[in-house]
């Protein structure tokens, strides 16, 4: 099941894809995400082009995992990490489907990284790895946005990855995804420049939702970017980067400046 945020005249709403558009639904996106439904196709119907598309959730913290596909490690002659190696991306950064990316005059090369996205449904603190998916509420697709030379400038990542609209996040939540063996692909103006399955990732999702919920408290809507595979490269202004994850769909934006 596809879970979305969306405005329609105006009005912020939740709604359930359904037959290729939507439907929607007076409960919040968390508690939707458990919830059944009956009789959708008797409720009001939007198609995609009547509304815009929200990020799917309001996170109170993005949780980043860096270096966590051997297949990426390989590329990058490093060895592989013995923990994953976490950074934060704050709420500012969040935009949504086909919201413009600000290229930041700070920065001169500007990157994509394609990554699966796990959003917390309720609140986890010391979860252990055997219970670690009834505290997920569900999948969306990221792209985690980096000024990759201030990032090699300053030592450390903050600075490069907080810029405001540096974490297109959406289009909506899949409830129902395997996501240990999910092919992920990231084009870069109609062509591929990111192709990988979540199988190769270093720290799967259980392991990564208890080693992060025994540092921090994951609240409901807190998402975890779980790390990007091979072919991470640079954008320009006018360019549209889509980021493609099985099971999910496809999350689209244009490289703007203001």
């Amino acid at each position: 099941m596809k879970i979305l945020r969306f405005k329609k005249d105006g009005k912020e709403k939740t709604g359930v894809m359904i037959n290729g558009g939507m439907v929607e639904i007076h409960l919040p996106l968390i508690e939707a995400s458990c919830s059944p439904f009956d009789d959708l196709e008797r409720k009001e119907f939007y198609s995609l082009d009547e509304v815009k598309i929200l990020p799917p959730v309001q996170p109170s913290k993005v949780v980043c995992v860096g270096l966590n596909y051997r297949d990426h490690a390989e590329e990058l002659n490093m060895n592989l990490p013995e923990e994953p190696i976490l950074f934060l991306k704050p709420p500012s950064t969040v935009i949504g489907h086909e919201d413009k990316i600000i290229y930041p005059h700070q920065s001169h090369q500007v990157d994509y990284e394609a990554e699966l996205a796990v959003v917390i449904g309720r609140e986890a603190r010391f979860v252990s790895q055997e219970d670690a998916f009834d505290y997920i509420a569900g999948y969306t697709i990221l792209n985690d946005i980096t000024a990759r030379d201030l990032q090699q400038k300053d030592g450390q990542w903050t600075r490069a990855k907080s810029f405001d609209t540096f974490c297109p996040l959406g289009p909506w939540v899949e409830t129902e995804l395997d996501p240990s063996n999910q092919n992920i692909s990231l084009k870069l103006n109609n062509e591929v420049k990111q192709k990988s399955n979540t199988k190769n990732m270093i720290f799967p999702v259980d392991e990564l939702v208890e080693y992060i919920s025994n540092i921090m408290t994951l609240n409901p809507g807190d998402v975890i970017a779980t790390g990007t595979p091979p072919g991470v490269g640079p954008m320009k202004v006018g360019d549209v980067v889509e980021v493609t994850v099985d099971g999910i769909g496809t999350l689209k934006n244009e490289v703007t400046v203001i």
